[in-house]
């Protein structure tokens, strides 16, 4: 598994670790971290562009996930070539090796952000890709060299796009861990523009338990949406952790909005439904209590990060410094 001490793979790894034996790639950039990982889970340091390092790794290994990513948008705003690196080169890196050592299934994890924003209904996965952002365009680069592979070299390769996802041990950039944190911390709650864009928000469990279904079940060749539950407005969802965690209103403020920041997010889960049985379990009001009453518990994990590299770039970025 590539990437997997980060938010999204390391929760993959806690729910298949009991059962298999796993392998971590990960290059522990800011938001990868040993912690996040179980005991009994062997981690190499290193990146997936490094083709001997992968080359040496996927022998004899019966499937390769890819977590590996950069991915907060604002980020690849400010600078687009590491998100180029990772998702186009590295993965690219990946499906020769994986076609080289005869793997028998590959995964690529991706995002519903690869096919832009969508004003009614849900996109589907016949879908046109639209990205619009440095880091979308990259990701849906990385899926078409995923598609390319499986059509012209026949490897058993799939794709996992999911929407937003939230829970436990998130990097605080991201909207709700951000609004969480902040709150607890009493420190502004910066809503981009009007906050009125909508994302569709899926609980990390929920997404890691249909990777495991297209992992095992998927047709080859094929991409599997994976969308949550509900669906809510940002501005909406910083006012229910307002009331979960207790902080005052008044620290909600407007911030300039985002560079073209889509404006709604929606994907259809019909396909998954139908083919591998899947349903979301954790609506969005039981996920974000869940997830908000986690980092109240988890000080010590947290609390490093806004303590260093996440200050800098907070302050850089919001042009304030935390509290």
């Amino acid at each position: 598994m590539t990437g997997a001490a980060g938010f999204i793979g390391s929760t993959f790894v806690h729910l298949l670790q009991r059962d298999h034996s796993i392998v971590v790639l990960d290059k522990l950039t800011y938001a990868g971290r040993r912690e996040n990982l179980p005991d009994g889970v062997e981690l190499v340091v290193g990146a997936i562009e490094d083709r001997d390092l992968v080359l040496e790794l996927t022998e004899g290994v019966d499937a390769v996930v890819n977590f590996a990513a950069e991915s907060h948008v604002d980020r690849s705003i400010a600078d687009q070539h590491a998100f180029a690196r990772t998702h186009v080169i590295g993965t690219g890196v990946l499906l020769d090796a994986v076609r080289e050592r005869g793997v028998a299934r590959f995964l690529q994890v991706s995002t519903d952000e690869v096919y832009g924003s969508i004003e009614d209904g849900s996109f589907t996965e016949s879908s046109p890709l639209d990205p619009s952002s440095p880091y979308s365009a990259t990701k849906a680069g990385g899926d078409l060299l995923v598609s390319a592979h499986a059509h012209t070299y026949g490897i058993e390769a799939l794709i996992c796009r999911g929407s937003n996802n939230y829970g436990p041990r998130q990097y605080p950039e991201k909207l709700i861990p951000l609004m969480i944190l902040n709150a607890l911390n009493g420190d502004p709650l910066p809503v981009y523009g009007d906050g009125r864009q909508v994302r569709n928000w899926l609980y990390v469990e929920d997404f890691c338990g249909a990777i495991l279904a297209v992992l095992e079940g998927g047709r080859a060749g094929e991409a599997y949406n994976v969308g949550g539950p509900d669906e809510c407005e940002n501005l909406e969802v910083v006012r229910r952790i307002v009331e979960l965690t207790g902080a005052d209103e008044s620290l909600v403020e407007h911030v300039t909005d985002r560079p073209g920041h889509d404006r709604r997010y929606s994907l259809s889960s019909a396909k998954l439904r139908e083919e591998l049985g899947w349903e979301a379990e954790v609506g969005f009001d039981e996920g974000l209590r869940r997830t908000v009453d986690w980092y109240r518990d988890n000080e010590p994990w947290w609390g490093p990060i806004r303590s260093g590299e996440y200050r800098e770039y907070y302050e850089r970025h919001y042009g304030r410094a935390l509290g």
